[in-house]
């Protein structure tokens, strides 16, 4: 079965990157961090979940662990920028490209402010949608940040 379109270019950006990773393909779609960890046999935490917020008028894209949320309040006082709060689904294509449940940490029309969560250095490999909710591909924590170009925080909850 051909990748979806989307997840191709994601698998050709990552390649350009000098990262050269398998799309993972899940035809039925895995709509949860939990059920993403079961169907790859690897712990929830250590699915990076791509979530868009908005702040000062901005997309702010949040890598997080599966297994913990966000803290947008908190967050918020860290970075002293105003409220954050979840994106609207039609922002999140808007800043994306992509839908929710399937937003890579890559691939958008303009670079987006990125915020990777500290808790997902406690596992080796991790697994990210590729711009479609039922497309996967895995990483470590050090690509994560390379492609991003997103900046270390603790975020949860």
């Amino acid at each position: 079965m051909a990748l979806p379109t989307k997840a191709t270019g994601i698998q050709q950006q990552l390649l350009a990157m000098g990262i050269d990773r398998e799309i993972i393909h899940f035809p039925e779609g895995v709509h949860t961090a939990k059920a993403a960890a079961a169907a790859l046999g690897i712990e929830v935490g250590a699915i990076a979940n791509s979530l868009i917020f908005w702040m000062a008028d901005a997309p702010l894209l949040v890598m997080t662990s599966g297994r913990h949320r966000v803290d947008t309040v908190a967050l918020a006082e860290q970075l002293g920028e105003g409220a954050i709060e979840r994106a609207t689904p039609e922002q999140v294509r808007a800043a994306t490209g992509q839908v929710i449940g399937g937003v890579a940490p890559l691939g958008h029309p303009a670079p987006i402010r990125t915020l990777v969560d500290t808790a997902l250095r406690d596992y080796p490999l991790l697994s990210a949608a590729a711009g479609t909710p039922d497309t996967v591909f895995m990483l470590s924590y050090a690509e994560l940040l390379q492609i991003t170009g997103g900046e270390e925080r603790a975020v949860e909850l």
